[in-house]
């Protein structure tokens, strides 16, 4: 358990590296007068770079070089935390953009090794609440990292905010190395056995990954438009940090829940739950947009987040041969990072076209088609029993 550990707190400093960013990436655009397309543009080149380098870091991983990718992920976010602070002093869109897409790859190497470690180091039985204790480090990152970045863009500049994105990046890299030092058999290379990757065409992997996507789309449109409302409002940056803050407390409140659920109830009728507590938040987010009530909003959004990711993750993965797994959680994360590029780039047209606000009217509905395909496959299968 002293592994699992090592890897969580790797994993909650990787993560509060990103969300230490997070209020900070589109104000900062904001102020060097960038349009709002531009803005998604840039904000999506992170997901599409993590997007494409999902498939490297799962076959790293699945070759037994799982530790070494934690490590390099954390390395990498250390390198484009110094680019960004390069770019906030020069005020180059151009070197932000590239410091993005630096952060951008180290996900993709970070993420499918740091999934598929925590489902295989997890005890028999208790795969849902292991990813549960795994997400709690993200959501805590989510409610340190996000008021931080908050705080410092407001107090010290962008530049000091993100100064703290190396920091946390390089703290990270300490804990992963730790971890590796300590892991004996588990993180020496192997031979890579033989796998035939068609075996992740499951109905279970599917449809998780499909929600997944859906999912994204829609919570996009919240972390990239939201503060940039804020920000055109002339509202201070601090307020979305909160606004994060809240989403993180209350999904850190949930994740183990979740976990917990899921491997005792299967994990449909907790995404479910989840799912629908997020509607319920885009849809007073519409309701109220601005502070104080919006973080009502945010505390249903910040627990469907909780209760539904662990049980996506246990739906998705927990049933696959662990030869693949670390290329399984490559490309099932691959479906988040579609999502929110997706949802960056076409709700950034939105905006375009009908301001900021004109974005959160359509999250409720692209939430609602999650929910056909979570249930799509079991609808069928009960069509062809007939």
């Amino acid at each position: 358990m002293r592994n699992v550990w090592l890897l969580n707190f790797s994993t909650f400093f990787f993560f509060l590296g990103i969300s230490v960013v997070t209020p900070v990436v589109s104000p900062f655009l904001v102020s060097l007068r960038a349009e709002p397309f531009l803005v998604g543009l840039i904000a999506g080149i992170t997901s599409f770079l993590s997007l494409v380098s999902k498939p490297i870091g799962g076959a790293f991983g699945d070759r037994g070089y799982r530790f070494h990718a934690l490590v390099g992920g954390n390395l990498l976010g250390l390198f484009a935390g110094v680019l960004y602070v390069v770019s906030a002093l020069s005020a180059n869109v151009y070197l932000f953009a590239f410091a993005r897409a630096i952060h951008g790859f180290s996900m993709g190497l970070f993420f499918p090794s740091s999934l598929s470690t925590a489902v295989d180091l997890a005890p028999e039985g208790r795969v849902g609440e292991t990813l549960g204790w795994r997400g709690m480090m993200f959501s805590l990152g989510n409610i340190v990292g996000p008021a931080i970045g908050g705080y410092a863009s407001d107090a010290i500049g962008f530049s000091g905010a993100f100064a703290l994105t190396a920091l946390f990046s390089a703290v990270g890299a300490v804990f992963a190395l730790v971890a590796w030092n300590e892991a004996g058999d588990i993180a020496k290379p192997r031979e890579h056995e033989k796998a035939s990757y068609r075996e992740l065409l499951r109905v279970s992997f599917v449809s998780a990954s499909l929600t997944l996507f859906l999912f994204s789309v829609s919570y996009a449109g919240v972390t990239t438009y939201l503060p940039a409302l804020y920000k055109s409002l002339s509202l201070p940056q601090s307020l979305f940090g909160y606004y994060m803050m809240v989403i993180g407390l209350f999904s850190f409140m949930t994740r183990v829940i979740g976990g917990k659920s899921a491997d005792r109830n299967g994990p449909v009728p907790v995404i479910t739950l989840g799912l629908t507590l997020l509607l319920a938040g885009y849809v007073l987010l519409n309701v109220y947009i601005l502070p104080p009530m919006a973080y009502m909003s945010a505390a249903l959004i910040g627990a469907g987040f909780g209760l539904a990711v662990p049980a996506m993750q246990l739906m998705a993965l927990g049933s696959l041969p662990k030869r693949i797994r670390t290329m399984g959680s490559g490309i099932y994360t691959m479906f988040f990072d579609l999502g929110t590029l997706a949802g960056q780039v076409s709700l950034g047209y939105v905006a375009q076209l009908k301001g900021y606000s004109g974005v959160f009217p359509l999250l409720p509905l692209i939430l609602g088609a999650g929910f056909i395909t979570l249930y799509a496959p079991a609808l069928w299968g009960k069509l062809n029993a007939r």
